[in-house]
């Protein structure tokens, strides 16, 4: 499965911009290993999706991570799930760290709205709680890493 993270890296990094490139030079970036040990052990991203007037929505969520796919738990008719709806896309952020030892992913892709009755019950069984009315499933097209010199991944 990690190997599967690291080639998603390999192919956005081939089709991005210059700047983007220069931004997360390959030595700074986390290997297959690295990623998947990384995003298993977060518990917590920063979700950014679009309300249908165009403007930004960022939350905190937690999420479940299985291969390419982010399950974020969240409640019935919260913001994220109507922009979801409209607007079937999100930005996850997930970050560490400040200064010379910080680790970033970035990833984004297209997401949908799941019924219950659809989410794997290994994603059921790792939140508690009966706040959870709705899930969110985020499909990774797009992932960048970065890690600062001093940090550890």
């Amino acid at each position: 499965m990690s190997e599967e993270l690291a080639a998603l890296q390999e192919q956005t990094f081939a089709g991005a911009t210059r700047a983007t490139a220069g931004s997360y030079p390959p030595e700074r970036r986390l290997s297959a290993r690295q990623l998947a040990s990384y995003l298993d052990r977060r518990a917590f991203a920063v979700i950014g999706s679009c309300r249908p007037d165009g403007r930004p929505h960022a939350a905190m969520s937690a999420y479940i991570r299985q291969g390419r796919q982010f399950w974020l738990p969240t409640v019935g008719g919260s913001v994220r799930e109507r922009n979801v709806r409209a607007q079937p896309w999100l930005t996850m952020t997930i970050a560490e760290g400040d200064r010379d030892s910080h680790v970033v992913v970035l990833v984004e892709g297209p997401a949908s709205v799941v019924a219950l009755a659809d989410v794997p019950a290994e994603v059921l069984a790792a939140v508690t709680g009966d706040w959870v009315a709705t899930w969110i499933r985020l499909t990774a097209e797009r992932l960048l890493s970065y890690a600062a010199e001093g940090a550890i991944a």
